[in-house]
Order: structure tokens, then C-alpha cells, then sequence
């Protein structure tokens, strides 16, 4: 249960999911039950028939920055920037005014890592100079003419990750700096979208909203840990990178009384879990506010908030594999692949959901 190589399976790289579906809600919707280990197989928007009217549906409303930036040092050589922090505030309600100059933390790709005073060029005017090194992490100060997010949403391309073998797409059926967003994204911050909420359309949230089902925001800003694999072999060793979250106090007072009356709370994606279950104080309710979560969960993990919660299918050996593992037991997580590898669903970011409750 806790070897790294008990979350492994095979899986055929044509399973892959490489672009969206065509619609939001008719991706496809493996339900697995905690308790049997059932399995049956839907739509996505069938999970409507899956919530009740009293439950409450917990949402991450952040949103994909357009921070990967392709330039060139000073000497000449390419450079690659992906932007670690950019949505890291103390109040989401006040990001400040337009302005011409950010210090940020970054990825950055070279041939050459880059030294303390090299300067990097991109297109439109914008100049970085890198002002520091950390445990692989560079800080950069960015500058130009005018307003530095402007410039940034102009030319910025979507961080797509790594399994995703293309690059990012503008103006065609497939455009990801929409696709790559949920429809209620609104605080700018992610560097890796919350993909389990990729499948609601507007639609099918009003359709959810009418049945009498409580639909309330957080903000967990996915940082670049998420693509990071798992190094250990005991994953008790396993560290988290911290990513910033913000819980409203509305939000906060209306899963505190669904726990308290005994209702349900559905998660919307393991940024909604890790994030909940993190923000549970110690006299039994959620603490509003916003702060740095840094929680591992796996096999072993009691839940204290979530009842249950829609995901996509992750990678084998990652942290998130093994959160879902922990809700529902890891030898039911590991068929209910076999059978979504065997029924050919698609599989990780822009792949096909499961409900398990």
C-alpha cells in the first residue's frame, strides 16, 4: 500500500486524451461506489441524476495564465519561461493596478541555466532579468512599455503539460486557451487547469443549480508540483510542493452546514479535496481564508470533509492517483481503470471523468 509501484498500471498511449471533446458535457462518466466497488458507465452530464438536491458541489475557480514564454538571452540562445506564481495574493478581491514591471518565479529552459543578470528578450517589448536561483526555481523581473498582463495574455501560450504532444492551439476547433479553462474560471493564478471541472458547461451548471444542489467556489492555484513524479519508493517519504488557496467565508459557511446537517459535499477535482480536507480546523469546521497547502494524501488518509468527488484519470505512480486511491480503496481504483482502459475511455486532462461516492 505505501510501495510506489502499487499505483502502476499499463496503459496504451493512444489513451492519451491529446484534445478536448467536442462538447464539454458529453465527455464520458465512469461511476465507481465506494462501498460495492460497482462500476457503470454514462455521460457526463448524467451526473446530474447522481446529486441531490441537498448536496453541496465544491468548485476551484482558478484560471490557466498564459505563462509559458518562448525568448532569447542576451547572448542569444533560446530561452523557455514558465511563470510558477503569478495568482499568489493575500486577497484575491483586490489584484491591484495595472502594472509595468513584475517579479515573479520561474522555470526556466536553456541551454545554459541562466546566471543572476542574464537578460531574456520576447516579442512585443517585453525584457526579463533573472535576479536569482533557488532550488531550481528562478526569480525574474519582468518589464515593459505598458500593462505587464496585457502584454502577457497577448503573447503568453497555455502551459500545456507534458503527455500532451502537441503544441498549444489558437483559433481552431481546438483552442486551448479556452478549452484549457473551466467556464467558471475567474482568479488568474494556475500554471495546470483543474481538469475534472473541464466537463461543465454552462448548461449543465444551471440544469445542477435548478435541482436545488448548493454550488460554491474555492481557489487552489495548481502550481508545477502536479507534474512532478514521485521519486521515492516509499511514498510515506513523498514531499509536496505548496500551492496557494483561498477559501470565501460564504463558502466556508455553506459546507460547514451541510456537515453539520449531515449532507453531502461533493468535490470537484482533488485541487477541491486536498484543499477542503486542509482547511479543516481543529474544532470541526472549515477555516476561511487563504494560506499554502502542502497535504498528501494516500492510502490511510481519514476524510473529514469530502463525500465524494468527480475526477479525471491520472497518471500511474502520481499523488493523484493515490488521493483517489485513499477515497475509495486502491485495489477498486486500480479495476475501475482496468475497465476504463478495457471500455477505451480517455484518459488524463482533456480525458473522461469518474464520479466516486
Amino acid at each position: 500500500m505505501f510501495s510506489l509501484t502499487d499505483y502502476n498500471y499499463d496503459l496504451p498511449e493512444d489513451r492519451i486524451a491529446q484534445r478536448p471533446a467536442d462538447q464539454r458535457e458529453k465527455s464520458r462518466l465512469l461511476c465507481l461506489r465506494r462501498e460495492t466497488g460497482e462500476l457503470s458507465h454514462h455521460r457526463f452530464c448524467d451526473l446530474y441524476d447522481f446529486l441531490s438536491p441537498s448536496d453541496v458541489l465544491v468548485i476551484n475557480n482558478t484560471r490557466v495564465i498564459p505563462g509559458r514564454l518562448t525568448g532569447k538571452k542576451d547572448t542569444g540562445g533560446k530561452a523557455e519561461v514558465l511563470i510558477l506564481d503569478y495568482g499568489n495574493r493575500s486577497d484575491p478581491s483586490n489584484p491591484g493596478s495595472p502594472a509595468p514591471e513584475r517579479d515573479l518565479k520561474c522555470l526556466i529552459k536553456a541551454s545554459k541555466r541562466p546566471k543572476s543578470g542574464t537578460l531574456i528578450f520576447f516579442d512585443q517589448g517585453l525584457k526579463a532579468e533573472v535576479t536569482g536561483f533557488h532550488n531550481g526555481i528562478h526569480t525574474v523581473k519582468f518589464s515593459c512599455a505598458g500593462d505587464f498582463e496585457n502584454l502577457l495574455y497577448r503573447i503568453g501560450q497555455v502551459p500545456l503539460p507534458p503527455y500532451i504532444k502537441r503544441e498549444p492551439e489558437r483559433g481552431s476547433p481546438c483552442d486551448d486557451k479556452t478549452s484549457y479553462q473551466t467556464v467558471y474560471a475567474s482568479q488568474k493564478g494556475a500554471i495546470a487547469a483543474p481538469t475534472a471541472g473541464l466537463h461543465f458547461s454552462e448548461e449543465l451548471l444551471e440544469k445542477i443549480k435548478s435541482k436545488g444542489v448548493r454550488i460554491v467556489a474555492i481557489t487552489l492555484h495548481v502550481g508545477y508540483g502536479t507534474f512532478l513524479p514521485v521519486r521515492v519508493s516509499d511514498i510515506r517519504d513523498h514531499r509536496m510542493h505548496s500551492e496557494w488557496y483561498f477559501i470565501p467565508k460564504e463558502s466556508a459557511d455553506i459546507i460547514n452546514d451541510a456537515k453539520a446537517d449531515g449532507r453531502r459535499v461533493i468535490a470537484v477535482g482533488t485541487t477541491c479535496v486536498r484543499t477542503l480536507e486542509y482547511a479543516w480546523g481543529n474544532e470541526g469546521n472549515i477555516v476561511p481564508g487563504s494560506g499554502d497547502c502542502d497535504l498528501f494524501i494516500y492510502p490511510g488518509y481519514r476524510f473529514r470533509v469530502v463525500d465524494g468527488m468527480i475526477t479525471n484519470f491520472h497518471l500511474p505512480e502520481s499523488t493523484l492517483l493515490m488521493l483517489v486511491s485513499a477515497f475509495a480503496g486502491r485495489e477498486k481504483i486500480l479495476s475501475a481503470y482496468k475497465e476504463a482502459i478495457r471500455k477505451k475511455y480517455r484518459f488524463y486532462s482533456y480525458g473522461d471523468a469518474m464520479f466516486v461516492g
